[in-house]
């Protein structure tokens, strides 16, 4: 009798082996291995590392603004920041990491996304802010941004 996806219808040899151990369950990882949390200080430095944005009061948290313009505010005793981002990337935010990226009642008509600071990468919160930040900004201010990140840095040692 040929078994499928067997070469030559034989069984592997370790397969009746009884001396090697068995993999359970508890043998492989069920959470997702822990990466640094994004504190205040990071997600403020990530904000206000993109030209024109200004930090501000806003419902009595630390907001912040791109040209008068609402871009993001902390709640939730800062453990939650709130990205005004449109309602397509919030909704593909929230599909691909519901864990991390939120809504609550109160946001839903909004194009806001909530944001569990404990659980985001910096790099996934930084390309959020950055679109964020290309939605709300001049459009001289992001071709500014983007002739800046194109021009080659210039070494530190040459002449």
């Amino acid at each position: 009798m040929l078994l499928p996806g067997v070469p030559y219808g034989r069984a592997p040899s370790w397969q009746g082996d009884v001396s090697r151990p068995r993999a359970t369950l508890r043998d492989f990882p069920t959470t997702v291995p822990k990466h640094p949390a994004v504190t205040v200080q990071i997600a403020r430095r990530l904000l206000l590392a993109l030209p024109g944005v200004e930090e501000g009061p806003c419902y009595g948290t630390a907001g912040f603004r791109v040209r008068r313009k609402f871009l993001a505010r902390l709640r939730d005793n800062d453990e939650t920041l709130v990205v005004k981002c449109g309602f397509d990337e919030r909704d593909f935010r929230i599909l691909a990491d519901p864990g991390t990226f939120f809504t609550t009642d109160h946001y839903r008509g909004y194009p806001t996304v909530l944001v569990r600071l404990s659980r985001v990468q910096v790099a996934d919160l930084g390309a959020l802010l950055e679109h964020a930040w290309r939605l709300l900004a001049p459009k001289r201010l992001v071709a500014q941004y983007h002739r800046n990140a194109a021009r080659p840095a210039k070494s530190q040692g040459a002449a």
